[in-house]
């Protein structure tokens, strides 16, 4: 058997400014996954871990932890080793690869959930590992994950067939929250007060796209006209303007009561 995966690799030139993924159909006829890199590729499962493994007999390590953590049945859950820890960082890796690839495909469902993976890995760590530079090697990724996670169901709502714009801008504006209270815990409060990492500022861009992206509701272009009716000292149309604005207030209100109540 020719083991050289040249072949597989004709056409498929490496990018080091964008992430090159695909999907293609494996010999098991199971959808797969893979990544380009600079010195060939990484294929991965689509479901479960990444590679395809059951460490200890569950569908991931985390899955296993956490499983020993509900049945410690209130004794006190044994401390990472570092060992462990290496493993876990390894299973991390491995959800960073599909992850990132599967944002390159808009598959955000699968984004969003191979981050949450990744963010209780780190809670994971933080709460049962000892040497405190391990925890910081899990944790200071945080900020990227949480980023990439926001990223994901941002677009999922701005995407979906509701186009759900406020929705979209939640999401972004709780990352960013998030992110902000990660450096406060784990920074000096002066840096985090007069900086804002990568990842903020990767967000408030997505935040700001969005707002624009965002279609404009009849109430807020009224009130648009309003602003520029009493820019120019047109009071008349400024007040009558005023009027329909209070108009379609009491109509949302109205329907917000119906919603409730029915």
């Amino acid at each position: 058997m020719n083991k050289d995966i040249s072949p597989i690799l004709n056409g498929w030139g490496y990018e080091s400014s964008k992430v090159s993924a695909r999907w293609i159909k494996g010999e098991d006829g199971i959808t797969k996954i893979q990544l380009r890199l600079d010195l060939g590729l990484f294929q991965m499962e689509t479901e479960g871990r990444p590679d395809g493994s059951m460490p200890r007999g569950y569908p991931s390590l985390l899955d296993y932890y956490t499983t020993l953590e509900k049945t410690s049945l209130g004794r006190p859950f044994p401390r990472l080793t570092e060992l462990e820890c290496s493993e876990l960082q390894q299973e991390a890796v491995q959800y960073y690869y599909r992850y990132i690839s599967l944002y390159s495909l808009r598959h955000y469902e699968g984004v969003i959930r191979d981050t949450r993976h990744n963010l209780r890995i780190l809670d994971l760590v933080e709460r049962y590992a000892d040497d405190e530079d391990i925890v910081w090697d899990f944790v200071q990724h945080y900020p990227y994950v949480r980023m990439m996670n926001a990223k994901a169901a941002a677009e999922q709502f701005v995407e979906g067939s509701r186009n759900e714009y406020d929705m979209a801008i939640s999401a972004v504006e709780e990352a960013m929250d998030d992110i902000r209270g990660f450096w406060k815990k784990y920074n000096d409060p002066e840096w985090e007060t007069e900086m804002s990492s990568d990842e903020e500022e990767t967000l408030q861009e997505l935040l700001e796209d969005i707002q624009q992206r965002r279609p404009r509701s009849r109430a807020e272009m009224i009130r648009e006209d309003m602003e520029r009716a009493i820019a120019v000292e047109n009071y008349e149309k400024a007040a009558n303007l005023r009027d329909v604005l209070r108009r379609i207030d009491r109509r949302n209100k109205k329907k917000v009561s119906q919603d409730v109540t029915s």
